[in-house]
């Protein structure tokens, strides 16, 4: 027994190569969803329409968020094995491939967001509330969507730069990038919501300009500096020279990364999917949910981090064929991830009475907002457990695997639970929401079966 515990503990070297990758990513994205959360507390102090409109807005974002995620994601295999193998001219290759890909999602997005708009916005707005609320929520929803489309392709190309750099172990740049954005945005949210310093009152256009502004920053800092030093990121070097990719490495790149493609944009439509089913039980729950998501993303982010580092680790051991350590090196990232996040739950789950005093909103949004702050406390070491299984899954190359444990359960379990329950159960919305969000217990045990049997230990690069 004692043998099989250690086996979980790693030597100081592992952590010490951890943190490394680990905490950059971390601060980043700690720092990004805090500031994120001040964004939607200026808002919020706007009003609940506002609030509400904006919050419709990104979780249609957020499917395009992640669409370009699962698109840069499934070269990133590629990218990750190749530096673990030494290979410059793969690393290039996959690059290139990231900068076609996400180029025309962008422009496809873009293109669809700004056409099919409002009914898309109107999904969301089937729930009860008065008519004027409902309205009013509609157009806010629209005056932001309308400029935070131009923020979409820079978006893209930042997680091609900033994706890249990680993959290659370099994770302090984009974290400085990323935090640099972040400040930027959170200046600009106060001058232009409020209108100070002489600005005009924009309310929540200026909050999607603050944001649009705020990616170009990032975007900028990662490309001047990756192309200022290419002595050290060499494959920076003739990238656009030509944006011929090898067909054998591209069609790879394509049967393995498309899986993923697929399954990050189905995964977040389902999720917002399975939050629109909520929002049947009123308005209201809208707004508890952005407030719940919003904080909950704050304290989470070290389970999402975990990920990213997953990915990364796991992904350069497999390239350098280190295949017969890797599955020991994954019991210690997992143990280490559920033991973070099951603190981080432990804190979020004390402080969730007091963040939704600081919204200019309703009593029982606030109500809903600290019961889906509980929830999301709870279940934070199970979505643990689920996201360091799909990378490490992922990590391999088995997306098609990882397609049917993330995005397939989703559709299949979480949507039409949370579809059934809210239309047809006379259960109340906090524990119908804890109910689909312990759902990842049965998708826990799938993805720790799965690391176990190995299916997932394979070098995709060595052919190259």
């Amino acid at each position: 027994m004692k043998n099989y515990l250690k086996s979980y503990i790693g030597t100081k070297d592992f952590y010490k190569r951890m943190l490394t990758i680990l905490v950059p990513i971390i601060i980043q994205n700690a720092i990004t969803n805090f500031v994120g959360m001040l964004d939607n507390i200026m808002v919020g102090r706007i009003g609940t329409e506002q609030m509400s409109g904006v919050a419709i807005s990104n979780q249609l974002i957020f499917v395009y968020n992640l669409c370009i995620f699962g698109a840069v994601s499934g070269a990133g295999i590629f990218t990750a094995q190749f530096y673990g193998s030494g290979d410059e001219k793969g690393i290039r290759d996959t690059m290139r491939f990231k900068l076609l890909i996400t180029l025309f999602l962008g422009a496809l997005f873009t293109a669809t967001f700004g056409i099919f708009g409002e009914p898309l916005v109107g999904i969301y707005l089937k729930g009860e509330g008065t008519k004027e609320a409902l309205a009013a929520t509609s157009m806010y929803a629209l005056k932001y969507m309308d400029v935070m489309l131009l923020g979409l392709i820079p978006f893209a190309l930042v997680q091609v730069y900033a994706g890249t750099l990680r993959e290659c172990g370099e994770t302090l740049i984009p974290m400085h990038a990323g935090l640099i954005a972040v400040g930027t945005n959170l200046v600009l949210n106060y001058v232009l919501i409020y209108g100070k310093f002489g600005a005009p009152v924009l309310g929540v256009v200026g909050a999607a300009l603050a944001t649009v502004i705020s990616r170009y920053v990032e975007l900028l800092i990662v490309v001047i500096y990756a192309h200022l030093h290419t002595k050290r990121f060499s494959f920076i070097k003739g990238l656009y020279r030509r944006l011929f990719i090898p067909w054998n490495l591209a069609w790879n790149i394509t049967k393995t990364g498309f899986p993923l493609l697929i399954n990050e944009t189905m995964w977040a439509a389902g999720i917002s999917l399975m939050v629109q089913s909520f929002s049947l039980r009123g308005l209201d729950v809208v707004g508890g949910m952005n407030i719940a998501n919003t904080v909950g993303n704050v304290f989470n982010a070290v389970y999402i981090s975990m990920g990213s580092a997953t990915a990364i680790i796991v992904g350069q051991e497999l390239g350098a064929g280190k295949l017969d350590t890797v599955r020991g090196t994954v019991k210690q990232i997992m143990a280490f991830g559920v033991l973070g996040s099951a603190i981080m739950g432990g804190l979020l789950a004390l402080t969730s009475p007091y963040f939704p005093l600081i919204y200019n909103t309703t009593d029982s949004v606030r109500h809903l907002a600290t019961g889906f702050i509980c929830c999301s406390a709870i279940c934070a070491p199970l979505n643990s457990i689920t996201n360091m299984s799909y990378f490490t899954i992922r990590s391999g190359g088995k997306t098609f695997i990882t397609f049917l444990f993330d995005s397939v359960f989703v559709w299949c379990v979480n949507v039409p639970v949370a579809y059934l329950l809210s239309v047809y159960s006379p259960v109340a919305i906090i524990p119908l929401v804890l109910i689909v969000y312990s759902l990842e217990a049965i998708k826990g045990v799938i993805g720790i079966a799965l690391i176990k049997k190995g299916v997932w230990i394979n070098n995709i690069v060595s052919q190259y």
